[in-house]
């Protein structure tokens, strides 16, 4: 008891302090470094000329064009590196489908929307730029 009584004091110094002696307040919460992107939520990549979209729901990837039937497309997960994320998926017929989110803002080219990510697909022999969100927070009319 008599070791705690004699440490208190000290540790009660060791506490960041404001100039004028009062108990400075806490740290700021930390945040998240640019081009951190969060793609644990179901995710929306888009663009136009040609039309298309790549829905990103857990491990399926469902590729829609106005031209074409939809394609399920699957993936084990995104491979995560510094600003971007890259899916590489298959169909069941073996068809394959990559798609790379970056953490840059991109405007769809035919409206003033912008969305937080740019995105790029490459599928049957075609490459598709566009953008992408996550899907709960796509533009009104996105």
């Amino acid at each position: 008891m008599r070791f705690l009584l004699a440490v208190l004091p000290l540790l009660a110094a060791c506490q960041p302090q404001a100039p004028d002696g009062s108990p400075a307040p806490p740290p700021a919460e930390a945040k998240p470094p640019a081009g951190n992107m969060d793609i644990s939520h179901p995710i929306t990549a888009l663009g136009t000329e040609p039309f298309w979209s790549v829905k990103v729901e857990g491990t399926t990837l469902s590729l829609t064009r106005p031209d074409a039937a939809p394609v399920a497309f699957k993936a084990p997960g995104a491979a995560i590196q510094s600003g971007r994320a890259t899916w590489v998926a298959k169909a069941d017929d073996g068809a394959q489908l990559t798609l790379t989110i970056y953490a840059s803002e991109c405007s769809d080219g035919m409206s003033d929307r912008v969305y937080p990510w740019a995105a790029e697909v490459a599928v049957l022999n075609q490459d598709l730029r566009g953008c992408a969100v996550k899907t709960a927070e796509m533009p009104p009319g996105g």
